[in-house]
């Protein structure tokens, strides 16, 4: 055999090998894609206008997801019921991105909406989204970060607030790392919940195995000046986002600035998605959880939204 045929040969094996892996796996586990996706969402008169635009937003984003990697969806569904005279009424909040086998790393352009009404006068929203994603990769690591309200016991686990609940996060981590920790509002706003914003340490290393809590005063830690964070909602419910980010290494904050009187520095929504897409594409490593946040007032009843 010459020695062209050799190669010829080998490269033809290369070629059939890579035929093969990429046809089981259609997409490269640390490529990051741009995807497009329309989702329709129907109201049924309990939810407001902005939330019936996030829940179509997340929904296209889930529909990218699948049509980009062929996964089945997942859903989470925050619920909560209140009683408005005589009658129990309830208010849903659905949707999770972050569960399905692909990951949605940011939107690179704001959602487009077109909205309508039903023969029941029920709002029909129609949402056009584009943004930055990838496939899960088992290099990421598998954390446990878990919201707790008005208590830092685990069995206070909850996503549903009310207007001045105590906000707590518990974490643990299998591997040591390092460990940031932002919240999104209605506004735009992006806050940097941890580090903590009184700028003691610049960074939060974390230990394998350890339990941590966090933002509560009573706890000594080596992480600074405790931030304690109450969630307001006095007038009308309210929907906030917890972006828990873990790494075994270290990675760059994203560059908030304390932009809002007595709150903790934050970054627009824009930057900070660019700013996740960029660390995330660097660091396949890194592992995000996300958790939606519903926030009521004290005396808020499901017609009220």
């Amino acid at each position: 055999m010459k020695v062209s045929d050799i190669r010829l040969s080998s490269f033809l094996r290369k070629f059939l090998t890579a035929l093969i892996i990429a046809v089981s796996l259609p997409v490269a586990a640390d490529e990051i894609r741009t995807l497009e996706a329309d989702y329709t969402f129907i109201g049924d008169g309990r939810l407001s206008p902005a939330e019936c635009k996030r829940l179509a937003a997340e929904g296209a984003r889930i529909e990218a997801l699948r049509n980009a990697f062929g996964t089945i969806v997942s859903q989470d569904v925050l619920s909560s019921e209140t009683m408005h005279g005589d009658h129990q009424k309830s208010h849903f909040l659905s949707l999770s991105s972050s569960e399905v086998k692909g990951e949605w790393l940011g939107d690179v352009e704001e959602p487009r909406f077109t909205t309508s009404l039903d023969n029941n006068d029920n709002l029909i929203v129609k949402c056009h989204i584009k943004g930055r994603a990838k496939p899960l990769s088992n290099r990421a690591v598998d954390f446990e970060a878990i919201v707790l309200r008005n208590s830092t016991d685990k069995r206070n686990a909850s996503v549903n607030f009310v207007d001045n609940d105590d906000f707590y996060l518990y974490f643990s981590a299998p591997v040591s790392g390092y460990l940031s920790v932002y919240l999104a509002d209605e506004s735009g706003e992006v806050y940097c919940l941890l580090p903590y914003s009184t700028g003691d340490v610049e960074e939060i290393r974390t230990k394998k195995g350890y339990d941590y809590i966090f933002f509560d005063p009573k706890r000594g830690n080596d992480f600074g000046t405790v931030d304690e964070l109450r969630l307001i909602a006095p007038d009308h419910a309210e929907y906030n986002k917890v972006y828990v980010l873990f790494s075994p290494d270290p990675f760059s904050p994203a560059p908030v600035k304390f932009r809002v009187p007595g709150a903790p520095p934050s970054i627009q929504a824009d930057d900070f998605n660019q700013w996740i897409i960029k660390t995330r594409r660097n660091d396949p490593r890194m592992g995000v959880k996300t958790m939606n946040l519903l926030i009521t007032p004290k005396s808020s009843s499901a017609d009220r939204y």
